[in-house]
């Protein structure tokens, strides 16, 4: 039996980065793209390279673009470490493992390093195969925990839950990350929530421009524990816009929500002023002056916001292809189906 699990990209609507910081945020997962993991029995246990793993190239030039393109470590080390957290999930939960091996491989269309968590989609999608060939049941918070402590603990990747809780839950999602709550459940309080298709949403994306987030976040965490001031005061702001976008979609009132869409970018700036770079400021102002909102999807790369209607949206479309930035209409998943 072939086993064919996928995982969708991220987008954060509202709230980043407060998600790692006790905050509160909204986030969906779109099919435009896809992450998707195959496994089936074999012998032994084989993990499959993709083109990300690629380590024979043309010239140095080759090699120079795989390297910005992908970074230094492909998806392998993905493989493994959802295959090592997963095991040890099931040595703590005393839950025995049938005596059969697999091969697993994989494949991405997600844009890397754009802030879309395209490597925690290839690790959700890893665990949902494991769990599927083991005949292990998961809940969807357990799994979000899952993926983010594989990501933390095993690969050393600064995050914060909201990809992989969107990820596991397959639905338009809010987030309640407070600190008490999740200390004595060790889960945060989430809530599936619908986005009305009459919000006009896109999602645009440099295809000259791939960061990761990890300089971002390593500041953010220090100065948070420090108690600075600005940083205690932005991640409570920025959980107040996450409580005004619910209420404004609960009520379908769509002419507020770019304005909070816009704050959470301009809030992120004076903050997190040296974690943004130039082409991704610009990628937003680009965006802002034809009439639409924006902010960043994640950590940068990519940006989300509203647009008027489809005047606006091909005006939009044209100046930011104009500059190397492709811009899509996210086909939000609602099925809350995990395959």
């Amino acid at each position: 039996m072939i086993i064919r699990t996928v995982a969708y990209p991220r987008a954060a609507l509202i709230g980043n980065p407060s998600d790692g910081y006790h905050g509160k945020t909204i986030a969906f997962v779109f099919r435009n793209y896809a992450a998707e993991v195959v496994l089936y029995e074999t012998p032994e246990l084989e993990l499959l390279p993709a083109k990300r793993d690629n380590n024979v190239f043309a010239d140095l030039d080759a090699l120079n673009s795989d390297v910005e393109l992908y970074g230094y470590y492909g998806g392998i080390r993905l493989l493994k470490a959802a295959g090592k957290k997963f095991n040890e999930y099931c040595h703590q939960h005393d839950i025995r493992l049938e005596k059969k091996n697999f091969t697993m491989g994989y494949s991405s269309t997600i844009p890397n390093r754009l802030g879309l968590a395209g490597s925690s989609a290839i690790i959700t999608a890893a665990m949902r195969a494991m769990a599927e060939f083991y005949h292990v049941k998961i809940a969807p918070a357990i799994l979000a925990n899952l993926v983010l402590a594989t990501e933390r603990d095993e690969l050393n990747i600064p995050a914060g839950l909201q990809d992989r809780v969107a990820q596991a839950y397959n639905t338009p999602i809010y987030m309640d990350f407070d600190r008490g709550y999740m200390e004595e459940h060790g889960i945060g309080r989430y809530e599936p929530i619908e986005i009305p298709r009459e919000l006009n949403l896109y999602v645009a994306y440099r295809t000259d421009l791939a960061e990761g987030s990890e300089v971002l976040h390593s500041r953010l965490r220090e100065e948070f524990e420090a108690g600075v001031p600005q940083v205690v005061d932005a991640m409570r702001e920025w959980a107040e816009l996450t409580e005004k976008v619910r209420n404004a979609l609960g009520a379908h009132d769509f002419a507020a929500i770019p304005a909070l869409i816009n704050r959470n970018f301009d809030l992120r700036c004076e903050v997190c002023a040296n974690a943004v770079s130039e082409k991704n400021r610009r990628m937003v102002e680009l965006a802002r002056s034809v009439g639409a909102s924006a902010k960043f999807t994640g950590s940068g790369g990519a940006i989300i916001g509203t647009y008027e209607n489809e005047k606006m949206y091909r005006e939009l479309s044209r100046t930011l292809n104009l500059n190397r930035i492709d811009v899509i209409k996210p086909d939000i998943v609602t099925t809350g189906s995990v395959r």
